[in-house]
């Protein structure tokens, strides 16, 4: 286990501050996060485990600031919630048994893959819509589906389930944005638990980003009502891609090598 030293933690909390106030606007707080904790040396699924409390911090402190200005849907969202706190937890119950050497190859890959996402992702705006599909339908296939992935990996899902509430369910920008927080702090939970049980957290660095993203978290949500995502979400992507390209580089990745080889 990486020996913490308190400049690191300090230094990822920091990070941790930034990327909470990020994640209540537009999500893709872990974007930031991940990456800083990949690249100050800890293992890829502590890291990962890691960066879900101050995910769940983060998320859960967005979810309190809506519920107090009453934006969140609880009658439908609660079953949503449920099964996304299910789909959390056994994505990360599963990330247990990928190996090292795939996870150190696949993360920079999905970096980029959800900074695409974020580039050539629809406009938002705040018009409701009629829903695609029945909220039931939603809440057994595109809540678990996401939380799934927030297990295993988890940076962009935020944004994720703003889409798809503005998408498929027809919900305005706010309305997803409050709604959006509500089941990613579910499957933030749900994979805290399982990550807790199996011992992977490192947690005097988890609580001090835990700390940290919920206050930034506080920030961001009210600025989020008024400012909304335009100016976070380019940010984001190029920070994104920086850490990305910073994994890549780093000795001994794998991809990073063979992309060496490749282009030497």
């Amino acid at each position: 286990m990486l020996e913490v030293e308190m400049s690191i933690v300090i230094g990822l909390a920091m990070v941790a501050f930034f990327a909470g106030f990020f994640d209540a606007i537009a999500g893709g707080g872990g974007l930031i996060t991940l990456p800083a904790l990949l690249i100050a040396g800890v293992d890829p699924v502590a890291a990962i485990a890691t960066n879900k409390c101050q995910a769940a911090s983060a998320t859960v402190s967005a979810t309190v600031a809506f519920t107090r200005k009453r934006m969140i849907e609880w009658r439908s969202g609660l079953p949503m919630a449920v099964m996304s706190f299910i789909g959390g937890g056994l994505g990360a119950y599963s990330l247990s048994y990928l190996p090292k050497l795939a996870l150190e190859t696949l993360v920079p890959v999905l970096l980029i893959v959800v900074a695409l996402y974020f580039s050539f992702a629809p406009q938002l705006d705040s018009q409701s819509r009629k829903a695609k599909i029945p909220s039931i339908v939603f809440c057994l296939l595109c809540a678990p589906f996401i939380g799934f992935y927030d297990g295993v990996f988890g940076p962009g899902v935020g944004s994720f389930f703003m889409v798809a509430f503005v998408m498929i369910m027809g919900q305005g920008i706010l309305q997803a944005m409050a709604n959006s927080k509500l089941l990613n702090a579910s499957c933030n939970l749900g994979a805290l638990l399982v990550f807790s049980m199996l011992g992977t957290i490192i947690w005097p660095i988890a609580l001090a980003m835990a700390f940290a993203a919920f206050v930034g978290a506080q920030l961001g949500a009210r600025c989020a009502v008024r400012f909304g995502s335009r100016l976070i979400k380019p940010l984001l992507i190029t920070v994104c891609c920086i850490m990305a390209v910073k994994l890549l580089l780093t000795p001994g990745n794998p991809l990073g090598q063979f992309l060496s080889s490749v282009f030497s």
